[in-house]
């Protein structure tokens, strides 16, 4: 099992092929707590807080990490909840910079 969130997001403008879902859905196992959809293209994962200021905090540590890695989520936030969105668009499906900013988030949160 390799160590995603040690590792740093390549750029991807295309020209490969996304990951295949026996992939997606072996990767899926290092980051705990994300869900393929069923197109395999895209993982996600909804986080809960106690409250508003925690729910922001954890998105602006998110932007911090997409803005380090250059590899962007969609992201929705309300008052206590926050939905993280992962796919790489330039493939039009998952890559490995998926499941590394995921881990990393995943880390933010002592996963």
């Amino acid at each position: 099992m390799s160590d995603l969130k040690e590792k740093s997001c390549k750029p991807c403008e295309g020209g490969v092929c996304p990951i295949e879902r026996p992939a997606a859905e072996s990767t899926l196992q290092e980051v705990p707590g994300w869900d393929l959809n069923s197109e395999a293209t895209e993982i996600s994962r909804t986080f809960a807080f106690k409250n508003y200021y925690q729910t922001v905090s954890f998105v602006n540590a998110v932007a911090w990490i997409a803005h380090r890695e250059d590899h962007h989520p969609d992201i929705a936030f309300g008052y206590k909840t926050c939905d993280i969105r992962y796919t790489t668009h330039a493939i039009g499906g998952l890559s490995e910079n998926d499941f590394i900013c995921a881990a990393k988030i995943n880390d933010l949160i002592g996963e």
